[in-house]
């Protein structure tokens, strides 16, 4: 065995990598001689969880990726005798190892080179549960910064900036502020949106395991400017370690003198709270958040008044998504003339969250107004091979549905409402040539349906109306007036839902309907699915020519719908198949196929 080093292993602990063995990857570096561990935030590289970075100069610092704990010392090993081969990526430019493969450096690397690193510049970096080492990377100086300049200075610093929430709605940060700021010296709240309830977006979580103290500064400033002494975050509790990595960055700050009375110094005395909910995707709307603060039913109300004049507990409150309240602090740091370049409308950066049929999963922070095909295709890798992308989702369940052929478009608020997605918060799920687009639709419905708080007439019922009326086109039960009853409805809840779930609710059904009209059509008129997804409308065939009666399908059919003699032909029978897919899975001469309608 190698004599070893004395080196530093970076192992990330984040609710992915955790998913992925990270835990027993610590235990197994833990157990090695003179090794100094560090804990550290996600990357948002999550096709590479579960990854560990060891560093010893003078040897480069090294990335290894898709670790498996019974690897970790053979790792060690290797990078002590300067032996890389095995290694994902360098993180800075350095000479290597003679008589070596070249191991691509981070930022050479597609995932990372076409990002630009704002908010999420420290995850993966520092120790989240470390705030000297928050402060080591330059935190806090962008609250001492504000401390030294009026609110009325700050409001224009972001102004300048060009600041919009990035929560989904993109109003601008600066005049909600100034609204809020406005309402006199009655008591005021600031309140940090943690709440993410979409489904595939996980960029909030992300910079709350892995940079905390990013948005407990962003919302002290917050306080700060309004002239607020209490600031609370929200967190789903279906986010643990997220809210303990808040709840402990509160108490460091507080200990440190970040939280308190006369902070640094300074006549401001502001505290903040951690307020865990019970988790429903209705919280995610500011008014509905108030409610269930307050002790009541998450149900939005009516506005105006806005939660900037009449918000918790009936006082001025401003609510901000914690990426926009990440933005506030880097920009205080860093000064407003170094805010990235994004769009005219737009400047700065957004953290877009990719999953679905793509090669690389993960939170990918890039300017505004990149565009689709470069996030998709360039930075997530595209879709696996043999796959064609079909569609987009974008926004969230409430997101739209837009074709391949717009990759080009750019991401940016307007651009995406044009064409009728939303930004939301920033998931896209990348659907491919293997998925039914009315199917997608009942699908993202379903959970709007779910999720819907009931007040309003037009999102209770609405939401139901499209429910059940996609489910019998999937069945096949459904009629060309189906179409123009779904349009009717969506039109209805766009106007007049109280809140923007039940506003938005409709934008998968309206954009299918536009774009992926063929395969409505297809389902009704010819009670066919194209995609060989809707179970109703597709029967499973063994081909007599091609089945050598092996009996695999048979023994593995949950439904016992296959029969046949050993080494002759198979049949199922129609009545019985409960078309789950199995009887494919297991025939080694791919004898068995799916069909639809006719076929």
């Amino acid at each position: 065995m190698a004599t070893k080093h004395w080196l530093t292993v970076k192992v990330p602990l984040a609710s992915c990598t955790i998913a992925s063995g990270a835990e027993e990857i610590l235990n197994e570096v833990s157990k090695q001689e003179q090794i100094d561990v560090k804990t550290v935030g996600c990357m948002g590289l999550d096709f590479i969880d579960p990854w560990i970075e060891l560093e010893a100069d003078p040897y480069p610092p090294a990335i290894y990726a898709n670790v498996k704990a019974e690897n970790v010392e053979r790792i060690i090993n290797d990078y002590v005798s300067r032996n890389l081969s095995s290694a994902y990526a360098l993180r800075y430019r350095t000479k290597q190892p003679q008589g070596q493969k070249k191991i691509p450096v981070l930022n050479e690397l597609d995932a990372w080179k076409h990002q630009t690193k704002w908010v999420t510049r420290n995850c993966g970096i520092v120790n989240p549960e470390s705030i000297e080492d928050y402060v080591a990377h330059g935190g806090y100086q962008g609250l001492q910064r504000s401390l030294s300049m009026t609110p009325e200075d700050v409001i224009k610093e972001l102004k300048q900036a060009g600041l919009r929430g990035r929560g989904g709605a993109g109003f601008p940060t600066w005049l909600k502020w100034n609204i809020c700021r406005e309402q006199g010296d009655t008591p005021k709240y600031v309140i940090a949106n943690c709440d993410e309830g979409d489904p595939g977006a996980f960029m909030n979580r992300l910079l709350a395991e892995s940079d905390p103290h990013r948005i407990v500064e962003g919302l002290m400033i917050s306080g700060y400017t309004i002239g607020a002494e209490q600031g609370f975050i929200f967190v789903r509790a279906e986010k643990p370690l997220a809210a303990k990595r808040l709840e402990k960055a509160v108490h460091d700050a507080r200990t440190a003198g970040y939280l308190g009375d006369h902070i640094v110094g300074s006549n401001f005395n502001f505290d903040v709270e951690v307020f865990l909910s019970a988790g429903a995707f209705v919280c995610g709307e500011e008014t509905a958040m108030i409610a269930s603060m307050e002790g009541g039913r998450a149900h939005p109300r009516q506005r105006p008044p806005y939660p900037a004049t009449k918000g918790l507990w009936d006082k001025p409150t401003t609510i901000n998504n914690v990426e926009t309240l990440a933005h506030v602090a880097t920009i205080l740091t860093e000064g407003s003339e170094n805010f990235p370049d994004g769009t005219a409308k737009t400047p700065g950066t957004k953290v877009y969250c990719v999953t679905g049929s793509v090669k690389r999963t993960g939170a990918f922070e890039v300017a505004v107004g990149t565009s689709i095909r470069k996030l998709v295709y360039e930075i997530a890798g595209g879709p696996p091979e043999g796959r064609d992308v079909k569609a987009f989702q974008i926004g969230g369940p409430s997101g739209g549905c837009i074709p391949a052929s717009m990759a080009n478009l750019s991401l940016d608020y307007e651009t995406l409402q044009a064409v009728g997605a939303i930004m939301g918060s920033g998931g896209i799920v990348v659907i491919d040539d293997t998925n039914c687009m009315v199917d997608i639709a009942r699908f993202f419905v379903s959970f709007t349906k779910a999720e819907s708080c009931g007040k309003c007439l037009t999102g209770r019922v609405g939401t139901r109306i499209m429910a059940e009326t996609l489910d019998k086109i999937v069945q096949g039960k459904g009629a060309p007036s189906d179409l123009d009853n779904l349009a009717t409805v969506c039109d209805s809840m766009t106007k007049a839902s109280l809140c923007a779930l039940g506003r938005t609710a409709p934008n998968p059904v309206l954009t299918t309907l536009k774009y992926f009209r063929d395969e409505y059509q297809a389902h009704i008129q010819e009670m066919t699915c194209p995609s060989l997804v809707c179970n109703p409308l597709i029967t499973y065939r063994i081909e007599p020519t091609t089945c050598i009666g092996c009996t695999l399908c048979a023994r593995n059919c949950p439904a016992h719908a296959i029969t046949g003699e050993v080494k002759g032909v198979h049949v199922i029978d129609q009545d019985k198949c409960v078309k789950c897919g199995t009887c494919i899975e297991a025939c080694p001469q791919k004898a068995i196929s799916k069909h639809t309608g006719g076929e």
